[in-house]
């Protein structure tokens, strides 16, 4: 017998233009002392116009009260993210980027007592533009380093297909004490503790408008699919959320223990910029 001690993590869905930023600047505080949140990671590959992230931007998550931030194939879609990330300790590329790309891809942290390793992968099915090696294969070489380290490994997992997610979470299983699935900015309703102690989602959605695209303007995504043009979308203010999930795990066995899936609407009156 022994008192749980748990590490509370909260996993923020992908941040998409100014909505999401209101929405975090509006809700985190509240969210993260209603659950006692110790660290917070975010998708942030959407924060800037919703395609990529700036370096001002970068830095306001700082400020909003997040504690690291990933990215996937947008990531580097702001030029002036390729030399900032070489020195922004707080942000992670894929892990299994190629050797050239900048940044990093792990980072590791101490909190009560225990030793964390937080990754991002990038998933291999659906991302022709990304040469990243095998999402699988980086999987392992981040497990045994997590071993070496003695440290309880947390997986962000950027990909399409659910089946390439559920693959990552079985690989993984008992391995990882997380396996949080981002990108399509969907909030899945799989979230899960398998028997061997692993949390897992296969998308852990968005902070923005609910009632949208993807975060964008309805309208104009349906004239970019007819006319086949490249339209520039539009962010989207109705119903704007924070959707995430928070992982609590037991320090001394580093499993989970418990998975709060968070869809939490925010009031923005007087904030909406047109």
């Amino acid at each position: 017998m022994y008192f749980i001690s748990m590490v509370n993590f909260l996993f923020l869905g992908e941040i998409v233009s100014k909505p999401g930023v209101e929405v975090l600047r509006q809700s985190l505080d509240d969210i993260k002392k209603r659950y006692e949140i110790d660290y917070t990671i975010v998708n942030a590959e959407g924060m800037t116009g919703g395609f990529g992230i700036g370096k001002m931007h970068s830095l306001l998550l700082g400020k909003l009260g997040i504690n690291l931030s990933t990215g996937g194939e947008k990531l580097f879609f702001k030029i002036d993210m390729v030399e900032h990330i070489k020195k922004a300790s707080y942000m992670l590329r894929p892990f299994n980027m190629p050797p050239e790309c900048p940044g990093r891809g792990y980072r590791i942290i101490e909190l009560k007592d225990r030793k964390f390793l937080i990754a991002n992968i990038i998933g291999n099915a659906d991302f022709q533009r990304v040469h990243a090696q095998n999402a699988l294969l980086s999987a392992d070489v981040l497990k045994k380093k997590a071993e070496e380290e003695n440290a309880i490994l947390l997986i962000f997992f950027h990909a399409s297909a659910t089946a390439e997610k559920n693959t990552m979470l079985y690989f993984l299983d008992g391995k990882a004490a997380a396996v949080i699935g981002t990108h399509t900015k969907v909030l899945t309703a799989d979230g899960k503790i398998t028997e061997n102690g692993t949390a897992y989602i296969s998308d852990n959605g968005r902070v923005g408008s609910f009632l949208s695209v993807g975060g964008f303007e309805p309208e104009l995504e349906i004239r970019k699919l007819k006319s086949a043009m490249p339209i520039r979308s539009r962010e989207c203010w109705e119903d704007p959320r924070l959707q995430g999930v928070v992982v609590s795990i037991d320090e001394l066995s580093g499993k989970a223990v418990g998975i709060k899936v968070l869809n939490e609407s925010v009031n923005l009156d007087g904030k909406r910029e047109e």
